[in-house]
């Protein structure tokens, strides 16, 4: 019922003054739900691994790579 509760907690402002520590302790797998004047606002833990297909590699194609908006304008 009160799962929130069982989670680590901190402010919005404690969160943006120590960022870095809040960052190394979510990479060991942490998370916090974080407050703004009493209320929860949000939960940040470790990013999911997501597989990412390359689809094309443009620095292939092209040293240095491809201008953006020379392929959006073929689009």
């Amino acid at each position: 019922m009160f799962s929130f509760c069982m989670q680590k907690l901190t402010t919005l402002n404690d969160l943006r003054q120590n960022m870095e520590s809040y960052i190394q302790k979510i990479r060991k797998g942490g998370s916090f739900v974080v407050y703004r004047r009493s209320e929860p606002v949000f939960r940040i833990g470790p990013a999911v691994e997501e597989r990412w297909d390359e689809v094309i590699d443009f620095t292939k194609i092209q040293k240095g790579g491809v201008d953006i908006d020379a392929v959006l304008e073929r689009l």
